[in-house]
C-alpha cells in the first residue's frame, strides 16, 4: 500500500506540474494582449523544455501518460499549423537541395550505427538497430514504428527512446548557440539541424529558436526526412523476416503538406488567417517542449545505459560533423 506521505508528496508534485503548465500558457498567450507582448518573450521552447527537465528530475513523472499522449498529438498538431506559415514552392526547394544529403546519411548512419553497436559495443541487435534507426530518421517515431516489425521487446524500445531522447533534448540546448559561434546563416542552420538533430520535435524547436528562416528550412527537410520511415520499416520487416506487422505511417506529415498547399493556393489572400495559425502552432510547440521535459526521469536514464548511450553520441558526432562539412564544403 501507498503510505499517506507517499500520496502527500505526489499530490504535491501534481500541484507543481499543474502549476508550472498554468504559468507556461498564461504568459504565452500573453503575446495576444495588447502592451503585454514583451511578458511573454521568455516563454521560449528552449526554456519550456528546461522547465519541464528541471521538474521531472526533481519531482519525478507526475502525469506519465498524460505528457506522452498529449506531447505526441499536440507535436503533430502544432507542426501542421506551422504548415500555415510556408509557402509550398519555397519548401520544395529547401527539401530538393538537402534530399541528396539525406539519402546518404540515413544509409550511412544505419551502417555506421550497425558496427558501432554491434561491432564495437556488442549492444543487442534490436536496441543498436533501433537506436540508429531513430539517428538516421526522425527519433522515436521512427523508432515505435520500427519496434513492432523487429518485435522489439518493451525494454529494448525503452532504452533505444532513452537514448534519443536525452540527446535531443542536449540538442534544442546546444545547437543554437553552436550556430550562433559558427556564425551559420538561417538557412545552413535549418538544414544542419534537421539533418543532424533526431526528433521532429527539438528540430522545429531548435529552429525557432535560431530565427524564421531556420525553423522553415528544418521542419520542411526534417518531414521530408520522415518519410523515410516507410520504406526502411519495409526493408526491416524484409531483413529480418518479419511478416504481418503493422507499419506506423506518419500521417500528420501528408496534413503538414496539405496545410501548405492551402495556404499557397487559397490563403494567399488572406495571409492573416495562415499567420494567425501559425502563431498559434508556435505557441502550442513550446507548451509540448514542456510536455516532452517532463517527460524524462532518472528511471529513464538509468534504464539507457552506458554502452548504448556511447553508440547515440558517436551516432551523432558522426551525422553532425557529416553534415557540417555538407554545408560547408558541397
Amino acid at each position: 500500500m501507498i503510505s499517506t506521505a507517499t500520496k502527500t508528496l505526489q499530490a504535491n508534485n501534481k500541484t507543481i506540474y499543474v502549476a508550472l503548465l498554468s504559468t507556461l500558457t498564461f504568459f504565452l498567450f500573453l503575446d495576444y494582449i495588447p502592451g503585454l507582448q514583451a511578458w511573454s518573450a521568455w516563454v521560449t521552447p528552449p526554456v519550456a523544455l528546461f522547465l519541464g527537465l528541471i521538474f521531472a528530475l526533481t519531482c519525478g513523472q507526475a502525469h506519465p501518460k498524460f505528457n506522452k499522449k498529449t506531447s505526441k498529438y499536440l507535436l503533430q498538431y502544432s507542426v501542421v499549423g506551422l504548415g500555415f506559415g510556408m509557402n509550398l514552392h519555397s519548401a520544395l526547394a529547401s527539401g530538393k537541395e538537402g534530399m541528396e544529403f539525406t539519402v546518404i546519411s540515413v544509409v550511412g548512419t544505419l551502417l555506421i550505427g550497425w558496427f558501432i553497436g554491434r561491432k564495437l559495443f556488442k549492444i543487442d541487435r534490436n536496441t543498436s538497430y533501433l537506436i540508429s534507426s531513430g539517428t538516421a530518421i526522425c527519433g522515436g517515431s521512427a523508432i515505435a514504428a520500427v519496434g513492432p516489425v523487429l518485435k522489439a521487446k518493451d525494454s529494448e524500445m525503452s532504452v533505444a527512446l532513452g537514448t534519443i531522447f536525452v540527446l535531443n533534448a542536449i540538442a534544442l540546448f546546444i545547437f543554437p548557440m553552436i550556430g550562433h559561434a559558427l556564425n551559420m546563416s538561417q538557412h545552413e542552420f535549418g538544414t544542419w539541424a534537421a539533418i543532424a538533430i533526431h526528433d521532429t520535435s527539438s528540430v522545429v524547436g531548435a529552429g525557432a529558436a535560431y530565427g524564421e528562416e531556420a525553423l522553415k528550412v528544418a521542419t520542411t527537410i526534417k518531414l521530408t526526412r520522415a518519410l523515410w520511415i516507410i520504406p526502411i520499416a519495409f526493408a526491416t520487416s524484409f531483413i529480418f523476416k518479419s511478416k504481418g506487422q503493422k507499419i506506423s505511417i506518419p500521417w500528420f506529415i501528408f496534413f503538414f503538406i496539405l496545410a501548405m498547399v492551402v495556404n499557397t493556393y487559397l490563403l494567399d489572400g488572406v495571409s492573416a488567417l495562415g499567420a494567425a495559425i501559425n502563431g498559434i502552432a508556435r505557441k502550442t510547440l513550446t507548451i509540448t517542449m514542456f510536455f516532452i521535459g517532463a517527460s524524462l526521469s532518472i528511471d529513464v536514464l538509468k534504464n539507457v545505459g552506458v554502452k548504448p548511450l556511447i553508440q547515440g553520441v558517436l551516432l551523432w558526432v558522426v551525422i553532425s560533423l557529416s553534415t557540417l562539412a555538407y554545408i560547408y564544403f558541397v
